[in-house]
């Protein structure tokens, strides 16, 4: 395995970022190792799009992007730039005394084979946390998807309100999503076959 395979690999996928709001407790350690590795990609990206970046202005655009909800510190941000660089991702200068990072090849290439193995991960990796929900009760897997629909539309009215509505592909993003939105309501509405999930458990 080349190192900038292993770099995601030990951490990105092993663990599910919704993890620690099923069980905070026993995934504390693992989720913590996931935000890491997650601040250094999304500086890598910053890098790939904006050009050279320094720490402060990583943790500037994490807190824009999640409306201030997460705004990593500077023992976050620091290793996981510094980490960038050890594996050959990125590599730094120092400009009047702040050091900026900009991405390698060898970074660009882990994102490019990243995005291209996205729809394979998508269907390679079950979703394990509806696990984590039952294993909590019911109530916990209501609860789940209750938070995972709130940070959509949550996420959903951000994107809108960051870009202009005139611009054609968000007028197309916005029709997409209403008519995802439009079948995802029907579906709720349409009452479900009673006994489906028992009876095909009986059959076992």
């Amino acid at each position: 395995m080349r190192p900038s395979q292993n770099y995601v690999t030990s951490d990105i996928i092993k663990y599910s970022a919704e993890i620690p709001t099923v069980m905070p407790v026993l995934a504390r350690a693992p989720a913590d190792a996931f935000h890491r590795r997650l601040v250094g990609l999304y500086a890598l990206t910053l890098m790939e799009r904006e050009g050279p970046v320094h720490g402060y202005r990583v943790a500037e655009r994490i807190a824009e992007q999640t409306e201030g909800a997460w705004r990593p510190g500077p023992g976050a941000v620091y290793p996981s730039l510094q980490k960038l660089q050890t594996w050959g991702l990125a590599r730094s200068v120092t400009k009047a005394r702040r050091r900026e990072y900009t991405i390698t090849p060898a970074g660009r290439s882990l994102l490019v084979g990243m995005r291209q193995r996205r729809g394979r991960f998508a269907t390679g990796h079950p979703d394990l946390s509806m696990l984590w929900a039952e294993v909590m009760g019911v109530e916990g897997a209501r609860e789940l998807l209750l938070l995972r629909l709130r940070r959509v539309i949550d996420g959903l009215e951000a994107y809108l309100a960051r870009n202009d509505p005139a611009l054609p592909v968000e007028v197309q993003f916005r029709r997409d999503a209403m008519q995802l939105l439009a079948v995802a309501l029907e579906k709720i509405e349409r009452p479900a076959p009673q006994g489906t999930s028992r009876s095909r458990r009986g059959s076992r």
